[in-house]
């Protein structure tokens, strides 16, 4: 049903998407994007189409291009009814409601699932579906500090730092969306779909990697170090005369970092000799390498470091991001038109497939805008369609 013109290599999947904000929507434009059949299933609004600053901003327009919009009011009995239909042929549906509400909805996986077995369904909430914290409402910057993220980022004795995008809401939405497809994988062996879930919590943890290993393996809690690397020095963010870059010469990248910088001495200096005394002795050596990278222009500290073969780049405000030579060549800002908006570019997926690219087939759609074609779709007929939109149904 309503399947995109194009194939994208998940376009033989139909997904049902409940979500709102922004976790649930990342992982579903992760199957979107990817010729998924999405159908965006939103609360009814003044009027199909109604829309307002949000809806053609840079968030909404990014986050939910590739779908399709219908209105539908679960709050009602028909609107379950309807959605129930749907689910009997769907494979995934994703919703990020807190826990308790898809039971009192009745449309949880427990009830979905009799109707159709093979539904993957999946969840996000904040903290997860049970538990001790199983009802409080979830908000990325909380999964941050509760996550140990916070303590983690930032300058030493500045207080927390939250990271400067939703981490916790994109990381779930992404392994999310992993989830869901290896669900799917798993099906084709057993024909049964499952439930899959994650929360801002689990995922942020997850992404910590190493960090939260330190803690779990040694019982080492690590500190804030700002913008070094905290095990591996010097690594780090280093001001230049018009700027800051990023230098990683750390390990055996240290003799070609000191021999470019022009100061054998370090490899010898007492304090700077060896792997330990580096990471010791961190803010003393970030000095002494600033006293000499000050000297000269980021573009000319990227160039040289990079012809002998130490990792280094600038640091760059968002519109230099997009002018960058190797960034336009990533195409990592792809093009579409909307309709109200004209010709627009929102940002590429962060994979390439070499024989299935990731294409923008539609824009962020308008609210509602699908709902009689998609309940065509599922046999509703216009008399019925205009009998649901009087009742206050979609």
């Amino acid at each position: 049903m309503g399947k995109s013109q194009r194939k994208g290599p998940l376009a033989r999947f139909t997904v049902l998407d409940l979500t709102r904000a922004r976790s649930g929507p990342t992982a579903v434009r992760q199957l979107s994007d990817w010729g998924a059949n999405v159908i965006k299933i939103e609360e009814p609004g003044d009027k199909p189409g109604a829309v307002d600053d949000r809806r053609h901003g840079p968030d909404f327009q990014n986050l939910h291009r590739n779908k399709r919009s219908m209105t539908l009011n679960l709050k009602s009995p028909g609107g379950v009814a309807i959605l129930k239909r749907m689910a009997k042929t769907a494979d995934v549906l994703v919703e990020n409601y807190r826990p308790g509400v898809k039971h009192r909805l009745g449309i949880d996986y427990e009830t979905l699932r009799k109707i159709n077995p093979r539904l993957v369904y999946a969840s996000i909430s904040g903290f997860g579906q049970d538990g001790p914290y199983v009802d409080r409402p979830g908000l990325d910057q909380v999964a941050q500090g509760m996550s140990g993220l916070m303590s983690i980022t930032g300058r030493p004795g500045e207080g927390p730092m939250r990271a400067g995008i939703a981490i916790g809401d994109s990381s779930a939405g992404i392994f999310l969306a992993f989830g869901i497809v290896t669900a799917l994988l798993e099906r084709e062996e057993t024909g049964e779909g499952q439930w899959v879930s994650t929360s801002l919590v689990q995922a942020l943890i997850a992404m910590l990697d190493f960090q939260a290993a330190r803690w779990v393996v040694a019982h080492e809690v690590p500190e804030q170090v700002g913008n070094d690397h905290p095990l591996y020095m010097p690594t780090g963010a280093f001001k230049t005369r018009d700027g800051y870059i990023n230098i990683a010469g750390s390990g055996n990248l240290y003799p070609r970092l000191c021999k470019v910088l022009g100061m054998p001495e370090l490899l010898t200096h007492p304090d700077f000799s060896d792997f330990k005394l580096r990471h010791k002795n961190r803010i003393a050596l970030v000095k002494v390498i600033e006293e000499k990278t000050t000297q000269r222009t980021s573009a000319e500290w990227v160039a040289a470091l990079n012809q002998a073969g130490v990792p280094c780049g600038p640091i760059y405000k968002m519109n230099e991001v997009f002018a960058d030579p190797q960034v336009k060549h990533l195409e990592m800002a792809k093009p579409t038109h909307h309709y109200a908006l004209g010709d627009i570019e929102v940002v590429n997926q962060g994979v390439r497939l070499s024989r299935t690219p990731f294409e923008v087939r539609t824009a962020a759609p308008d609210q509602g805008v699908h709902t009689d074609e998609v309940l065509k779709e599922y046999g509703y007929g216009a008399a019925d369609i205009a009998d649901l939109r009087k009742n206050g149904v979609v």
